[in-house]
């Protein structure tokens, strides 16, 4: 549901960022000692030179905000870390959980780690630890990966667009059909959703803070020129550049199934937008004499990104492969980015007791005077740690409706009037040619999850990953790329 927080551990133990003198020592709790036996004979620094180790960190993203978070009276929170080992069979299985509270916590100590179970009462902590980690990963996904990344970032390139581009502008034309729905769908969501006291801040762990999350992320991390898959992939040390491979990336997760048919998808983007880029702008100076072009991508920088306008890795309209970069991210993100985190949430995410958006309880150590409440009945606290009922009606209702197609959805490649083009014969054959590379893509994402080699989405029990086939029908069906932000 959330392939876009996982990395590769790079350095062991983990550091934070935080400054010390706010938020106290940032030193890990995660020792060597307690995930070396899950390691094959490997030290930590091998396991790491091998490429064994991965990590979802979520320790500075919400340790700021969680004496805000935790003084709510339902809703109770960690900042995790969780350590993973690459398996023999190409899959990640976690080895320990750092739990991390402020340092000046009155609920035991502000850090701790929880590993795989050795007896029934680590069972039921290791259960509890999993579930904090998958309402941490809930949040992040909605609020970073999903709200932050498709819905708010593109929508100054979109505000802009209509702005400064005549309808008759080749890059407009381009455009038009990836930025179709998202205005009206942000609009819609800054009443119902991200409203205060709305759906966001009802039933996720960050409550109140849910839109400062989003904000600091943006300011903290969120880059326009890493926001293409290759640079995601290659940020996140999931991929390392090899000019070997087909797509220019060597995978260290081979069977990664968002990367893998992602990058098909990419690459069929950036096909399409060279071929259009070197029809309409052959050479730098015509995108330099370009008033119109210019005009769109100031705006988008200088207004609708304004607080990081100044940053110096903002790429420059000066040649045709930065033009070609920044159309491919932008119609990458719009399209399969957003598709691969909206229309799973009900499939995937549904079922509450394995993803819950946030947790009531913390986990029991031995100083706290519900711990023996915990021995006594611990499957008992754990359903207790869960969302009520009422409360995951709520949700899961609104899971079903987001992760729905319409209808009359329009997918990548499924352009239906290409009169616009009625006098660039190369630009419909460019788009004809696009057209039929999804079908091509499509018929291979169903062959790779037939592929009993491919563990993570294929065999008993094992969902098929289809998210990124690029047609659907209408429906929650957990696949279909619509060209636009669409809900």
């Amino acid at each position: 549901m959330n392939p876009l927080s996982i990395e590769r551990l790079k350095v062991f133990p983990p550091v934070s960022n935080l400054d010390p003198s706010i938020y106290g020592p940032q030193d890990s709790a995660l020792k060597e000692e307690q995930i070396i036996c899950h390691l094959n004979g490997m030290s930590v620094q091998q396991a790491i030179e091998e490429n064994k180790l991965f990590i979802l960190d979520y320790h500075d993203v919400y340790l700021p905000f969680l004496d805000r978070i935790n003084a709510h009276p339902t809703k109770k929170a960690y900042a995790t870390r969780t350590i993973f080992v690459l398996t023999d069979m190409g899959s990640l299985k976690p080895i320990a959980i750092e739990l991390s509270l402020p340092e000046k916590n009155r609920n035991g100590p502000p850090k701790c780690v929880v590993t795989p179970p050795v007896d029934a009462t680590t069972c039921w902590l290791w259960q509890l630890g999993k579930a904090h980690v998958c309402s941490n990963d809930a949040g992040a996904h909605q609020l970073i990966h999903h709200w932050l990344r498709t819905h708010a970032c593109l929508e100054p390139f979109i505000i802009a667009a209509h702005r400064q581009l005549s309808v008759m502008h080749p890059i407009y034309k381009l455009l038009h059909c990836h930025m179709r729905y998202t205005m009206d769908v942000n609009a819609q969501g800054r009443q119902l959703l991200l409203n205060a006291g709305g759906i966001i801040e009802s039933h996720f762990f960050t409550a109140a803070c849910s839109m400062e999350v989003s904000a600091s992320v943006y300011q903290n991390w969120w880059r326009f020129d890493m926001e293409s898959l290759p640079a995601d992939l290659i940020r996140r040390g999931m991929a390392v550049p090899d000019a070997t491979e087909p797509h220019g990336l060597k995978l260290l997760i081979e069977d990664y199934p968002y990367a893998t048919d992602g990058l098909l998808i990419w690459s069929a983007i950036e096909q399409l937008v060279q071929a259009y880029v070197h029809y309409y702008y052959p050479e730098a100076n015509i995108i330099e004499s370009d008033s119109e072009l210019n005009a769109w991508y100031h705006e988008s920088i200088n207004i609708g990104h304004a607080d990081i306008r100044h940053a110096s890795w903002w790429l420059k309209l000066s040649t045709p492969n930065n033009l070609i970069s920044i159309l491919t991210t932008i119609i990458w993100l719009a399209s399969a980015h957003h598709a691969a985190v909206n229309f799973g949430m009900y499939p995937y995410g549904g079922y509450f007791p394995v993803r819950p958006p946030f947790m009531r309880r913390l986990v029991p150590n031995e100083r706290d005077p519900d711990y023996t409440t915990f021995l006594a009945d611990p499957e008992g606290y754990f359903l207790a740690s869960l969302p009520c009922l009422d409360q995951m009606l709520h949700y899961i209702s609104v899971l079903d409706i987001l992760s729905t197609h319409s209808a009359d959805e329009e997918y990548l490649g499924d352009r239906k009037d290409l009169s616009a083009w009625a006098g660039d014969p190369e630009i419909v054959e460019a788009l004809y040619k696009f057209s039929m590379e999804m079908k091509k893509i499509g018929k291979e994402i169903e062959k790779r999850n037939g592929d009993p080699n491919l563990r993570n989405r294929c065999g008993a029990g094992i969902s098929p990953y289809e998210l990124l086939l690029p047609s659907s029908g209408p429906g929650v069906t957990c696949r279909g790329v619509p060209n636009s932000v669409s809900i």
